[in-house]
């Protein structure tokens, strides 16, 4: 079997004397999407920064594509070919859209960017009308589109994807997921998603963890955790929407 494109392997993560991170082992597969739910607090948005190198695993190791990136600093990260759409999504205020787009293909040859800004407004055709406008002034959907857009634009071998429906409408976290999937489709992008909306998560993924206090507690198929009644009943009751 291929190795892994991501392995996390028994890390534990810190602030200060806090344990944000009890010996978690998480695995991604090329070409997988992969999602963690867990309540609010309970360590996956930690995950998703240790992976990134901030805070960094003060026991444990992960593993990117074969390479120990456990005490890599995030930008040296980010150069292997991981993308970040972070939660409550931190695009450029300021910026415009097309300006934040640029931000985020820093690190790729400048002879892919009108192909790849080409794509990325075939996805996102909101984005395309609001080329010229600040990102500060766009809605909250608009504003995860383009977080995940500039996530995008870096051609990365991982998405990362933290809490992408936040705060958003129903339909446009229906949008938001079905660009995921098609990615993941057509592309073969391999997504690691944290995400508290556990039924549209669990119904995307091909695979899932549960996270309880900074522990793994569960793992299966997403549609075999859609199923579980202690997911059910701790995650979607009342939420299935």
């Amino acid at each position: 079997m291929a190795q892994p494109l991501l392995s996390v392997s028994g890390v534990e993560t810190y602030y200060g004397k806090i344990v944000a991170l009890r010996g978690v082992d998480v695995e991604v597969n090329p070409g997988e999407i992969v999602t963690l739910i867990g309540a609010n607090g309970a360590g996956k948005s930690t995950l998703m920064m240790t992976i990134c190198g901030s805070p960094q695993a003060r026991t444990g190791r992960i593993l990117y594509d074969g390479t120990d990136i456990t005490r890599m600093p995030t930008h040296e990260i980010m150069r292997l070919g991981i993308a970040q759409s972070p939660e409550g999504r931190r695009i450029f205020p300021r910026m415009t859209v097309l300006e934040n787009l640029q931000m985020g293909a820093q690190l790729v040859a400048p002879e892919h960017f009108d192909s790849d800004l080409k794509r990325i407004y075939e996805l996102f055709p909101r984005l395309k009308e609001r080329a010229s406008q600040r990102g500060g002034t766009l809605s909250g959907g608009e504003q995860q589109m383009l977080a995940i857009a500039r996530a995008l634009m870096g051609r990365p071998k991982l998405l990362l994807l933290d809490e992408p429906s936040l705060g958003l409408a129903p339909l446009i976290v229906k949008q938001i997921f079905e660009v995921i999937r098609e990615l993941n489709k057509s592309e073969g992008l391999t997504v690691f998603l944290v995400e508290q909306n556990a039924f549209h998560a669990l119904k995307l993924a091909h695979r899932a963890y549960v996270m309880v206090n900074g522990r793994i507690t569960m793992s299966g198929t997403g549609a075999e955790l859609l199923k579980r009644p202690e997911v059910r009943a701790a995650y979607l009751e009342g939420g299935a929407h």
